[in-house]
């Protein structure tokens, strides 16, 4: 499966501040891994797909909301490996369609919307139970790819990349930042910037993740996680909440690094990472700033 994309290249960004503070900075470019299936979300599905192939499940049901990068890029893989796809989509149906669920549409994915309050039952078995009745036998991978299949394709992101002392990424789940803490060693760390509001009940989630993970027997290769930490205040409101400060942000970073960052995830990261290095809290340090994609995302 992976032959169809391309090894993510890593790219210096030569930065006034950055250097002023003592600190390298890098990026980790997964954003040019596949124009569809790209960033992340690639290596969340990489396993649940393996997986359906072979319990001969020719359809995959996932959720997501309607700016999701997992639903974009869920549609987008079910096409170009032959599976059927069915996305449930958090909140109602607005047409016309916003580009991403567009181009899920246009992929052959099934869209089903459910009401809020129903969108919060989706990990539960009643709720999947009634999904399975309505569509059949469907092969269902957790919103974001969130479970540990999704963890243990996170695993390989920084399998070649060793020298640097501190990874930064945008968390919506924490699957990401879960699945790197087992792939780097007690010397090195990772920050992680929740984009929702109130971003610290994702330190449960992680812990939960990482605990699963190690009692499951799936292949890892530390036995426990390198030290990660979460910076929960660079979220600009909550979920897909934009300003203009982001934006111009955004603008600008293109401009002068010729490097394209989405509003929801990775702009906020790197916007939290410069902040950082400008008030001096993050000095004398290599970074690998880890772009995920999602970049059809700035289209809504």
């Amino acid at each position: 499966m992976s032959s169809i994309l391309l090894p993510p290249p890593i790219q210096k960004i030569n930065s006034e501040i950055s250097a002023n503070a003592g600190v390298k900075l890098s990026i980790l470019r997964l954003d040019l891994m596949h124009p569809e299936i790209n960033g992340n979300k690639w290596f969340k599905l990489k396993y649940n797909l393996s997986e359906a192939k072979e319990k001969n499940f020719s359809t995959i049901l996932t959720f997501g909301g309607a700016y999701s990068n997992h639903i974009y890029a869920t549609a987008a893989a079910g096409k170009i490996f032959g599976f059927r796809t069915i996305g449930v989509i958090r909140g109602e149906e607005n047409i016309p369609l916003n580009p991403t669920l567009q181009f899920a549409v246009a992929q052959g994915m099934q869209l089903l919307y459910i009401d809020r309050r129903t969108y919060k039952q989706r990990h539960t078995d009643e709720l999947k139970n009634q999904l399975k009745l309505q569509f059949g036998e469907v092969f269902i991978i957790p919103e974001g790819g969130c479970n540990l299949n999704g963890m243990r394709g996170c695993i390989e992101i920084l399998e070649t990349v060793k020298e640097f002392n501190t990874i930064c990424l945008a968390c919506g789940t924490g699957t990401t930042l879960a699945g790197m803490t087992l792939s780097l060693n007690q010397q090195q760390k990772v920050m992680g910037f929740p984009i929702l509001k109130g971003g610290d009940f994702l330190k449960e989630d992680i812990n939960n993740l990482l605990t699963n993970y190690l009692d499951s027997g799936l292949p890892a290769p530390v036995n426990c996680p390198a030290p990660w930490e979460l910076i929960c205040n660079y979220h600009f409101g909550g979920y897909a909440k934009v300003n203009n400060e982001l934006r111009l942000f955004c603008q600008n970073f293109q401009q002068e690094y010729g490097i394209p960052l989405d509003y929801v995830y990775t702009g906020k990261m790197f916007y939290g990472v410069m902040d950082l290095i400008a008030k001096g809290f993050l000095k004398s340090d290599s970074l690998l700033l880890v772009h995920t994609g999602g970049l059809q995302g700035n289209l809504g």
